[in-house]
């Protein structure tokens, strides 16, 4: 029987200093393993068809990025708060009060991610990244008349298109673009202040996650999951890419679905769920694989348990909400499903239709990997199990921590059944994403969105300073060894 974390202790009463080494922690050590050996094999069978055949198109498979050992100015900032999470993140975020730990959250999850950023100097780790061949601030020219340019952009998705947009600026509905155009609008031009934008709303993404993590699970569980949230190796690419950004607006739409459905009736429960519908619509406009967010939404309804009266009160303002973004852009001219039928033509144009499918449908989960870590995967294998336990009627999940019980051996905690179902929802719609075969290679980016609910499986680990080590430890390494760039 897997065991959670140590619960808290009466007054008085001494904690154990070390966990007892358990057959469910050499299982997940086997987990590790295992998925140390998918990354192994994914660079090794990943070189091999780049060096004969050339058709993987990134420089370090499975990873897009260039080997290139260096240090640099955000070296001695990155060690230092890799240290201090690792050594106090557990204990802060057990005792720090509720707003505090947020707070603390976001501002230790902007240094992770500054840090690592700065390891590369920042021209190049922060200033260029997103000035770019491929990038969105090469045709902030392009918008100087807004409507007109969203009316005509799908005329210029394909490749031989006359004046084709490039690969991100095609690939993506243009509130991606939009964003850092009404940056450059309001006095925030150049590469500088877009990279600014992108770490800082970025790293929100981990507050929006604790706050679903509460709201449907429970606050220790939220709590456990916070150092990991924070010091995830996934910062590498949170820092260097717009993906980052496209994270948090999904994130926070689902977190206020959360608070939605667990608010008392009222008004600020509404003004809750237009917002969560004006951002998931904002959230299909940035990036057309976010779609797939609504399997996380699905699962906050199923976790939240919304009623039929509950549904019918909320709906009119999550869907008023959702229905702004989608309506300012077409009546600008701007065709969402014409666009993603173009994009899926301009796909298979370039790079998209020579890399092999073969290859990718099982390099990217190695990707996943380098981006959530090894106590995801552990914590993962604790998902499942605790999944397990659900399936086999040991814990019926209810709302707000109520359960029903039947007669069975002791099992996990309801909210720890919760917390596993809302991973679940994530997973799966990291594969539906993978199955599809409109994301190969690249995907330690693009799936940045689905990764960061993948790391709150880290919360059923027992012994999270050793994990959290290796988190931060492939972190650096990441960031030292190779040159990440689009």
């Amino acid at each position: 029987m897997l065991t959670s974390w140590p619960r808290p202790l009466p007054s008085g009463a001494l904690r154990p200093s070390v966990v007892p080494v358990t057959r469910a922690h050499l299982r997940d050590v086997c987990a590790a393993v295992a998925a140390t050996l998918l990354v192994v094999a994914a660079v090794l069978v990943g070189r091999h068809i780049q060096h004969t055949s050339h058709t993987l198109f990134v420089g370090w498979p499975p990873l897009f990025a260039s080997w290139n050992p260096h240090l640099g100015p955000g070296t001695p900032a990155a060690v230092a708060v890799a240290v201090a999470v690792v050594g106090y993140g557990p204990p802060l975020a057990a005792r720090l009060p509720w707003r505090a730990l947020l707070a603390a959250a976001w501002g230790t999850a902007m240094a992770w991610a500054w840090s690592l950023a700065l390891v590369d100097g920042w021209h190049r780790g922060v200033a260029t990244r997103l000035t770019t061949r491929n990038e969105y601030l090469q045709v902030i020219d392009r918008f100087h008349d807004i409507p007109a340019a969203l009316g005509d952009f799908t005329h210029h998705i394909l490749l031989d298109s006359p004046g084709h947009w490039p690969a991100h600026i095609a690939g993506h509905p243009p509130a991606a673009t939009l964003t850092f155009v009404l940056l450059d609008r309001v006095g925030l031009g150049g590469g500088g202040w877009a990279g600014a934008w992108c770490i800082t709303v970025g790293a929100t993404t981990c507050v929006a996650v604790l706050i679903t993590v509460r709201a449907l699970a429970d606050e220790d569980l939220a709590r456990r999951a916070a150092p990991f949230l924070v010091a995830a190796p996934a910062a590498v690419w949170m820092a260097t890419s717009a993906d980052g950004y496209f994270a948090a607006v999904a994130a926070w739409s689902v977190a206020l679905l959360a608070l939605s459905v667990t608010e008392r009736a009222g008004a600020r429960r509404r003004a809750v769920a237009f917002g969560a519908g004006l951002l998931s619509g904002l959230t299909c406009y940035l990036s057309y694989g976010l779609t797939l967010i609504a399997l996380i939404a699905g699962a906050v309804l199923v976790l939240g348990r919304v009623r039929g009266r509950d549904l019918a009160q909320l709906s009119p303002f999550l869907l008023a909400g959702f229905a702004v973004v989608p309506l300012l852009f077409t009546l600008a001219g701007f065709s969402w499903w014409e666009a993603y039928r173009l994009l899926v033509e301009r796909y298979y144009q370039g790079a998209g239709g020579i890399r092999p499918y073969g290859y990718w449908v099982w390099a990217n989960l190695a990707c996943t990997v380098l981006i959530t870590g090894l106590a995801t995967v552990a914590g993962l294998r604790r998902a499942r199990a605790t999944l397990s336990l659900v399936r086999q009627g040991a814990v019926i999940p209810g709302r707000h921590g109520a359960a029903i019980r039947r007669p069975a051996p002791p099992s996990r905690p309801v909210a720890e059944s919760r917390l596993a179902l809302l991973v679940s929802a994530a997973l799966l719609a990291l594969l539906i994403a993978d199955l599809s075969g409109m994301s190969k290679a690249e995907t330690e980016r693009i799936w940045l969105p689905f990764a960061m609910w993948l790391l709150t499986a880290c919360a059923f680990l027992t012994r999270p300073r050793p994990w959290l080590a290796a988190q931060a430890a492939l972190a650096l390494l990441l960031n030292h060894l190779l040159l990440t760039g689009w």
